[in-house]
């Protein structure tokens, strides 16, 4: 898949979950997170999710949400796919969020299993069937047993793919084997929503990746996906390695929104780096570690001078 046609497809090819910013005092910075979704998207990422898990869905109201997707649909519609975080645990709270992204113009919606109630398998099928009922915009599920709690099975899967809305799968399970009779029975556009796991997921057919990391080196995650996309394995492969210890920096030491956040404001992209609780920023010593493979891929900062702050802000 050629860079070209990315906006061919409902979500494109690299897509950002991107972080949510907030003032000192916690209230969401919409100017901020308008300003980081320009840039994100100036860098070369062709899609934006907005309150996903890195953006701190958990903690957001939901009218903070709604306003959160028409400021970035204002900021960024036309040059890049907004795709809303709405999938929580309670089916009609998930179609009332379908509904107001739908209100604010997005063009489509992120959908997670239905965590921590460990429905059946005919439970998950309902649930996604009803929230594909709610509205016209088209769905990327989004399938994290580690966060949810429970698979989507692949035989569900290919169930769901039967639905006209469901066009999209975000792959989070790190099971090749699966993904791989996802990809050979269904015609949905599945993405790698394992950072690290980008260039073997598009080899075996995914289109793109859902990144938290590539908001910090957007440029490297737009010619690694292009790469793989143009079957160029040896520089796909180059510049997988090279992002290695950028997606350990990110994804491993520390929860993802608080890691982006520490790296965007070294990176002079943002103001700040609160998160809301039960978030806090980071230890000396944890950001130390983030800071080490960071530097081991070239990206230096100055070490941190301080121990933990609750709000993640500079010290």
């Amino acid at each position: 898949m050629a860079l070209t046609n990315s906006q061919t497809l409902p979500f494109g090819t690299l897509s950002i979950a991107m972080v949510t910013l907030f003032h000192a005092d916690g209230s969401v910075d919409f100017d901020a997170t308008a300003q980081l979704a320009n840039q994100l998207v100036d860098d070369g990422c062709d899609s934006l999710v907005i309150s996903g898990t890195t953006g701190e869905t958990s903690t957001l109201e939901d009218q903070e949400k709604e306003d959160l997707f028409r400021v970035v649909v204002e900021a960024v519609g036309g040059r890049a796919k907004v795709i809303a975080g709405t999938g929580t645990n309670h089916t009609s709270h998930s179609i009332e969020m379908a509904q107001r992204a739908a209100r604010a113009g997005v063009d489509g919606q992120l959908v997670v299993t239905p965590y921590y109630n460990k429905p059946t398998q005919a439970g998950v099928l309902a649930h996604f069937e009803a929230v594909a009922e709610a509205t016209d915009l088209p769905i990327m599920i989004y399938d994290i047993p580690g966060r949810s709690g429970i698979p989507i099975h692949t035989e569900t899967m290919i169930r769901l793919a039967d639905n006209p809305k469901i066009v999209a799968l975000k792959d989070a399970k790190a099971d090749f084997a699966e993904i791989t009779r996802v990809l050979a029975n269904t015609t949905l556009d599945v993405y790698s929503g394992d950072d690290g796991l980008t260039l073997p997921w598009m080899i075996a057919g995914a289109v793109g990746v859902v990144s938290v990391s590539a908001q910090v080196a957007t440029a490297q995650f737009r010619a690694l996906v292009d790469a793989a996309a143009a079957g160029d394995v040896t520089t796909a492969r180059r510049i997988h390695f090279e992002l290695d210890p950028v997606v350990r920096a990110v994804m491993t030491h520390i929860p993802g929104a608080v890691s982006a956040k520490q790296i965007l404001r070294r990176q002079g992209l943002i103001p700040n780096a609160a998160v809301r609780l039960p978030l806090v920023g980071p230890t000396a010593v944890e950001m130390e570690t983030v800071l080490a493979d960071l530097a081991e891929a070239g990206m230096n900062f100055d070490r941190p001078r301080s121990t933990r702050t609750a709000d993640g802000a500079p010290a």
